[in-house]
């Protein structure tokens, strides 16, 4: 009897301790009210919080196995990328799947990689730089002048690696030479419905300003740009190709540059590409272009040439001048020196008028001088014409250099300010007109008799194999010089000039900045050498 109370005693003193532990546990709303109505004493049962746990636990492993399986299924829809999936997954398995589909299905397996080869998705066409072939050039020429001006094409115009096509107003004798060197010939379509008003003028204007867009109907493949210029105008196409590759053909591009006379850009526009320098247009502008031109041009019949009815509808279509200053127009008479010489820090891409001024080197034809021009520009396309100034210090002479064409010699030290300015060897389109009618600065030819250049044209130039290096020559132009007292030394006891340049492609992806120029020492008198490259670092023309 005495064990059996005790026994009740502890029996109800562990009801109480548990009673103790769950009472707190009350299954309760977001509010405090319990969620089971009744007394809030009433105990949960530790079974169920066990079974609650549980059935938790095989739910959150049941859902990360449904999403691994749903993956790896996803995964083998997309080529290339699955089996490296499921051989991270489980490498094994992977493995033991390929050795069975392998034994069992031989040439299914072939087959499945054809399937996941064409499945694969194409890549995006991979990024290339423009080239000559992706230009068509469209060379405005009249059948008048062809017999003569032919020639200035066969100087640049190279069938075997361009495309190009020669418009013309009336047929032409064309003989089996040019059928090789030279460009097709085709004719320009009727213009009698168009008006033209201006008294100056001539309607051959009409035909011109419409080559790009008969051009461009002549459905040629794989065209990037089409390029504009005269039957006297002559490129240096690979500079044409370094400006080009600046732009983005797929956009609208409208690239040239103004006149050299000032009167000119006035009468014309600031804004308008001279078509005798050449300009460039890009394919997507070519198009637009032509679905409006011919509207375009009805609308202006009182404008003077085909350069401005170009720039008329470009002004319509809202594209304004890209200007390259390497595209040169050349609107003066008279020898070019001064231009060339002092040429801007820009890749020389065209010459124009070369009926109206002299020949660019002395005492040869104007196609033999260009013919000449191209020898050097074969070699350093990037550096041809241009100029580098240095100085020798214990003669106090100054030197410009103009690569590939010639070189001066001056008494005395100039700035670079002063020669880097063209010097007036040229005269104004407009005859009346001085030197303020120039569209840049210009400095006079010399300001005092002893300091007139002593100028060296280019004789020769070849490549140095061993050092790769232009090896240039520069003989001395035989001009009298006025008489000089200055006690100093003489450029006059000079007889060549021999210049070493290393090949510079690259010139032009670089920021824009002259070469520099180094005399060095040579112990015969009667020669100057001269190495001309990339400034080095804290080099400059310092006087």
């Amino acid at each position: 009897m005495q064990n059996k109370s005790k026994f009740l005693r502890m029996k109800e003193s562990k009801k109480d301790s548990e009673k103790e532990v769950w009472d707190p546990i009350q299954m309760r709303s977001s509010s405090g009210n319990p969620l089971v109505h009744g007394s809030s004493s009433r105990p949960i049962p530790k079974l169920m919080v066990w079974l609650i746990l549980f059935v938790s636990v095989i739910y959150v492993i049941y859902t990360l196995k449904l999403l691994a399986s749903s993956a790896e299924d996803s995964y083998d829809d997309i080529p290339f990328t699955s089996s490296l999936h499921r051989s991270l997954l489980n490498p094994n398995r992977t493995a033991e799947m390929t050795q069975e589909k392998a034994s069992l299905h031989p040439h299914r397996d072939a087959r499945e990689k054809q399937v996941g080869l064409l499945r694969m998705p194409k890549a995006p066409p991979r990024w290339r730089p423009t080239e000559i072939h992706d230009v068509v050039f469209g060379i405005a020429a009249s059948s008048k002048l062809w017999q003569k001006r032919k020639e200035y094409i066969k100087i640049w115009y190279k069938p075997d690696r361009m495309r190009g096509v020669v418009w013309l107003d009336n047929r032409v004798k064309y003989s089996a030479e040019d059928n090789r060197t030279l460009p097709p010939v085709r004719f320009s379509s009727d213009t009698s419905k168009f008006h033209y008003t201006n008294s100056q003028g001539h309607r051959s204007a009409i035909r011109i300003s419409r080559i790009v867009t008969e051009t461009l109907s002549m459905n040629m493949d794989n065209v990037r740009w089409f390029v504009m210029g005269d039957d006297d105008t002559v490129f240096i196409t690979e500079n044409l190709i370094r400006v080009l590759r600046k732009y983005d053909h797929t956009q609208y591009y409208y690239i040239g540059s103004l006149s050299e006379s000032h009167i000119q850009n006035i009468f014309f526009s600031y804004s308008m590409a001279y078509g005798g320098g050449g300009f460039a247009i890009s394919y997507p502008l070519a198009k637009a272009l032509s679905k409006m031109q011919d509207r375009c041009i009805q609308r202006y019949p009182g404008l003077y040439g085909s350069d401005d009815r170009m720039q008329a509808c470009m002004a319509e279509l809202g594209v304004p001048l890209t200007k390259e200053l390497g595209f040169h127009q050349y609107d003066v008479y008279g020898n070019l020196f001064g231009l060339l010489a002092a040429h801007p820090v820009t890749p020389l891409v065209s010459l124009h008028h070369l009926d109206v001024v002299e020949p660019i080197y002395p005492n040869v034809t104007r196609v033999q001088a260009l013919n000449h021009l191209m020898l050097p520009a074969k070699l350093d396309s990037a550096g041809i014409m241009q100029q580098s100034i240095c100085y020798d210090k214990t003669r106090s002479w100054t030197i410009s250099v103009s690569w590939g064409f010639a070189i001066q010699v001056f008494r005395g030290i100039f700035s670079p300010r002063e020669i880097e300015m063209p010097s007036r060897t040229f005269l104004n389109w407009y005859k009346r007109a001085d030197y303020t009618a120039y569209s840049f600065n210009t400095r006079p030819v010399s300001r005092n008799p002893c300091q007139k250049p002593f100028v060296f044209y280019m004789s020769s130039v070849g490549m140095h194999s061993k050092l790769n290096t232009t090896v240039s020559k520069y003989d001395r132009h035989r001009v009298p010089h006025p008489p000089c007292r200055w006690k100093m030394a003489d450029p006059n006891n000079l007889q060549m000039v021999i210049v070493y340049k290393k090949p510079d492609p690259n010139l032009w992806n670089r920021s824009p900045r002259r070469n520099c120029c180094r005399v060095m020492k040579t112990k015969e008198p009667r020669t100057m050498e001269v190495d001309v490259g990339v400034c080095k670092e804290g080099e400059f023309s310092e006087i």
